[in-house]
């Protein structure tokens, strides 16, 4: 679980792990992952806002 900041613009400005995978590497992935991410900014009436919302990011692995 990651907890994201986002601007007004849409960007990730702060990402952090809320809960750990438990695995340093796939922590570091999805932090890496999601700073690359765009979004929505949430809006009040027609004006963006910054906000914050938690992100469950589920890995598979595979041979």
């Amino acid at each position: 679980m990651l907890t994201v900041v986002i601007d007004r613009k849409g960007m990730p400005v702060k990402v952090e792990v809320e809960q750990s995978s438990g695995y340093q590497l796939l922590d570091k992935a999805a932090l890496e992952a999601v700073r690359r991410w765009r979004f929505q900014p949430e809006r009040i009436g027609n004006i963006p806002t910054e906000s914050r919302v938690t992100i469950p990011v589920r890995f598979r692995l595979e041979e």
